[in-house]
């Protein structure tokens, strides 16, 4: 009993100190059990003013489906099985990355983060005035923590077949880390002046975080994990998605070969950046350029159409905190949303713009889903000038709801 007091004291004297490194405790506490052969080697709770811990965190379900039907309740639903006619086959993987899993399309979930921890000390979301950067792989992070109050935001690395990242992530400000992405060569329609160049679309980007993580001297959150010799604490921090997949589909009606496409287009009235912190879109709103493809001979209801798809990944719509949206009437959107793609007819040579209004497809799925324009090539004017240099060939909704007029 005399020794196990005078262990006692000479910890209380340690922790007297509060400024002394943890190198310098563990040595004092190394030194006492060498010292006293009572000392015996348990788990420490409260010994350090910093303590090796394991701090597990947890990722969403990832399904698109479940995604955009069960996590968001929307105005119009969304079944990929029975709207998504265009399909994703391996040219399409091997265009737009593996999004395709056993013939559905998911997020992919992501294993390695990058982390920043904020120190509070004892006030509760204090300001940060200091960060503390890693990179880890997996879920579990283990790094000693000072006890008292912490923030931690973590998201994750992103990576590309071509080592080439469209996604910029800004941390000059150590209360908002922001994603953005830079414009493409190709010039906008829409958001000019101030933008008149697109943007590119971001890769898939998720985050976490959580402020006002209290880490007491009693660890009484953390359960012992004898196997490991840590103590560990599961957080409530979520991962959730930042952008977000909107899949698009023109249906062409009695095509027969005379309208093709060039591959490029285009989304309007979108968001440049998002804060990692909170999950808000910035408010610059943007085009973003993507990539599409056709399939010919695809059937949609027992019948033969040809059609343009493709994916285009977004911040969503400006000034959204879409994980917080559960419900489409909640959506707050002053933005048109045009999306733009160039096509070729192949009986005059002339190109043109085809450009189509889906705002309301837009909001009704903040958090991305289909996107479908149906065209009936018989119903369009066919131009006569070219119209790849800025001619807009705008397609309108009229009374009948199928036919598509071309204004010269």
């Amino acid at each position: 009993m005399t020794t196990m007091r005078t262990i006692k004291t000479i910890i209380t004297s340690i922790k007297a100190n509060a400024l002394k490194s943890v190198a310098t405790l563990l040595v004092a506490f190394i030194a006492l059990c060498h010292g006293f052969s009572a000392c015996s080697p348990e788990p420490p709770l409260h010994l350090y003013d910093v303590q090796e811990l394991v701090v597990e965190v947890s990722v969403v379900k990832l399904d698109l489906q479940s995604y955009w039907e069960t996590v968001m309740k929307l105005n119009t639903d969304i079944d990929i099985e029975t709207q998504w006619y265009y399909g994703w086959d391996g040219i399409d993987i091997s265009g737009w990355g593996e999004i395709g899993i056993d013939g559905k399309v998911n997020y992919i979930k992501p294993y390695i983060f990058e982390v920043r921890r904020y120190y509070t000390g004892e006030v509760k979301n204090g300001k940060h005035t200091a960060v503390q950067p890693d990179t880890i792989h997996g879920y579990d992070f283990q790094r000693p923590f000072e006890f008292g109050y912490w923030d931690m935001l973590m998201w994750n690395e992103i990576r590309t077949k071509d080592n080439v990242l469209s996604i910029n992530i800004d941390e000059n400000s150590l209360d908002s880390v922001v994603a953005y992405t830079n414009p493409t060569p190709y010039p906008s329609r829409y958001n000019a002046p101030r933008f008149t160049h697109s943007f590119h679309t971001p890769e898939m980007l998720f985050s976490a975080y959580e402020a006002g993580i209290e880490i007491d001297k009693d660890l009484k959150d953390f359960d012992y994990d004898a196997e490991r010799d840590v103590w560990v604490r599961t957080l409530p921090l979520k991962l959730r998605p930042l952008t977000y997949i909107y899949l698009v589909q023109v249906i062409l009606y009695n095509n027969n070969g005379r309208l093709t496409i060039d591959g490029n287009a285009n989304l309007s009235g979108m968001a440049r950046s998002v804060c990692l912190n909170s999950g808000r879109a910035g408010d610059d709103a943007i085009t973003v350029y993507f990539n599409v493809d056709m399939k010919h001979d695809c059937d949609k209801d027992g019948k033969k159409v040809d059609i343009i798809g493709g994916q285009v990944m977004t911040f969503g719509i400006p000034g959204l905190k879409a994980n917080e949206i559960t419900d489409a009437s909640q959506v707050r959107d002053s933005y048109e949303h045009k999306l733009d793609f160039n096509v070729l007819f192949n009986n005059s040579g002339m190109d043109s713009t085809i450009v189509r209004d889906v705002s309301d497809q837009i909001r009704n799925q903040c958090r991305g889903g289909i996107i479908t324009i149906e065209i009936d090539v018989d119903q369009m004017n066919i131009p006569t000038r070219t119209g790849g240099s800025g001619f807009d060939a705008v397609v309108k909704d009229t009374e009948d709801g199928g036919t598509y007029e071309f204004d010269m």
